[in-house]
């Protein structure tokens, strides 16, 4: 009889417990002082939305941690009376809530098409919005503004929403046509016995088992066009600009509008925040889907 001893692990010595609690310490340090550098900025900026511009010019914004008596709302009430930062920040909604609820709908209707119903030429579609996903949005600027002049569209809002859901699309057909094709094909078969139409498949079957890829792609198509200025810089006016081209506007005048910027920047990355935050549980599920397959 032979005793199998490649199973049986030797006790840990008590110098390989201590590297093994540095070695853990270590990595946990190194994120503690990454997440530090990485929010400092931040800190910073909520710390001068709350400073007049006074003091923000006099001195920085750490030192209001020692004369608290500095943080003042007068930033945030100028903001709110400021009539153009109230007007950009709703042309902010007016671009990003449409770009992403045509973006999702669009993405996903063609993602379960390209994943689950034959047709001609279906490969060469799908070729065809790979290729996609690799053309700037540079190459685009002057043969769709020349475009959008003879539609009557240029520097509105419906421009800059077009413009953003025709280059957000390729990337929310390929996640989610990638996505979709991981239900099992034995459930929409069954259903498709049952009787169920495509679109009874679509948003009973498919689309709720593909909710968590939904939310994640909205999240990213709201974070996209949220925080763009560069195609709100070239096809919005001043009627139309949403809030980061306002923003970038007053930095222009950063002495004498501090107290507006600051407070602005402020607002247009809480807004963001929340709405990730508020889909989080469904972009956990995203990213781990698959993992335990």
């Amino acid at each position: 009889m032979t005793i199998d001893t490649g199973s049986v692990k030797a006790p840990r010595t008590l110098a390989q417990r201590i590297l093994g609690f540095l070695g853990h310490g270590v990595v946990h340090v190194v994120l503690i002082i990454v997440a530090v550098i990485w929010l400092v900025p931040t800190v910073g900026l909520l710390v001068s939305s709350f400073r007049t511009s006074t003091d923000s010019a006099g001195s920085g914004w750490w030192t209001a941690f020692l004369k608290p008596a500095q943080l003042t709302f007068e930033n945030y009430a100028s903001l709110v009376s400021d009539t153009a930062a109230l007007g950009a920040l709703g042309n902010s909604l007016l671009i990003t809530l449409p770009t992403t609820i045509l973006v999702v709908v669009i993405g996903s209707l063609a993602g379960y098409a390209l994943s689950w119903i034959e047709f001609r030429g279906r490969d060469w579609v799908l070729i065809g919005i790979i290729v996609l996903l690799a053309v700037p949005l540079q190459v685009a600027f002057i043969p769709v503004a020349g475009l959008f002049r003879s539609l009557g569209i240029f520097g509105s809002v419906i421009g800059v929403v077009l413009f953003h859901t025709a280059f957000g699309l390729p990337f929310a057909v390929f996640l989610m046509r990638n996505f979709f094709g991981q239900v099992p094909a034995e459930l929409l078969e069954a259903s498709r016995l049952d009787g169920a139409s495509e679109w009874r498949i679509f948003t009973r079957v498919v689309l709720p088992l593909g909710l968590p890829a939904v939310a994640s792609l909205a999240i990213f198509q709201f974070l996209w066009t949220w925080n763009d200025m560069l195609v709100a810089l070239i096809f919005s006016s001043s009627q139309s600009q949403p809030l980061t081209v306002y923003l970038q506007s007053q930095l222009r005048q950063f002495g004498a509008n501090i107290d507006i910027l600051s407070s602005g920047a402020f607002a247009s990355m809480l807004i963001p925040l929340i709405v990730f935050f508020a889909f989080q549980r469904y972009f956990e599920s995203a990213l781990l889907a698959g993992s335990t397959k």
